[in-house]
């Protein structure tokens, strides 16, 4: 499976072209907020939210937008320019999961939604869900969801989630928690870092 640097290296409008895709779908009137939905049915308001892998803001920009302080990363700068244009209650910062530390802390809940985990390369897979872990508070939560067929096998993001310390709480297969099966064709898997003293 190609990472995003793979596909903006031989492709360098595809940035570009992925953001005018989810502009073109809300001016179609098409629902993109389910994941952002359930994040904030999840937290209390004005909660520490961090939007792993933010792409255009879509996700974390909602939650802005309902009083929430949001930190997104994302590795392309051409998406994060997307987000602080349409998102400026949001901080939108450039940054690789895998490589670089996630520059905030004591984070509620984070999501990675939009196939992100897709994209890692392999060796960055476990130091990316590692930074993650960091930035929670303990006791935070980590949403995220990805398809099948990604590269990653659904088997092995869990037990890589687990050996850098995660705690697997659901999983379910999809953003309106229908429940996951042995079929299921997509992931969203509920983490949480441990609180302290467990």
């Amino acid at each position: 499976m190609p990472t995003w640097k793979d596909i903006t290296t031989a492709n360098p409008a595809h940035s570009e072209n992925y953001a005018q895709r989810w502009k073109a779908f809300v001016a179609q009137g098409k629902d993109i907020d389910g994941e952002a939905r359930l994040i904030d049915a999840t937290v209390p308001r004005h909660a520490r939210i961090l939007d792993a892998g933010c792409g255009t803001g879509r996700v974390g920009g909602y939650l802005a937008q309902r009083g929430h302080e949001v930190i997104g990363t994302d590795l392309d700068p051409i998406l994060i320019g997307h987000a602080k244009e349409d998102f400026p209650d949001g901080t939108w910062l450039v940054g690789d999961l895998s490589e670089d530390e996630i520059p905030a802390r004591d984070i509620d809940v984070a999501v990675c939604a939009g196939n992100v985990m897709g994209f890692l390369d392999p060796a960055g897979r476990a130091p990316a869900l590692g930074n993650i872990l960091r930035a929670l508070r303990p006791g935070g939560r980590l949403f995220v969801g990805f398809g099948a067929g990604r590269g990653w096998s659904f088997d092995d993001f869990l037990a890589t989630a687990k050996e850098v310390g995660f705690a697997v709480q659901y999983c379910y297969e999809s953003w309106d928690l229908q429940p996951f099966t042995q079929g299921s064709a997509f992931l969203v898997a509920q983490l949480a870092r441990p609180a302290s003293g467990q």
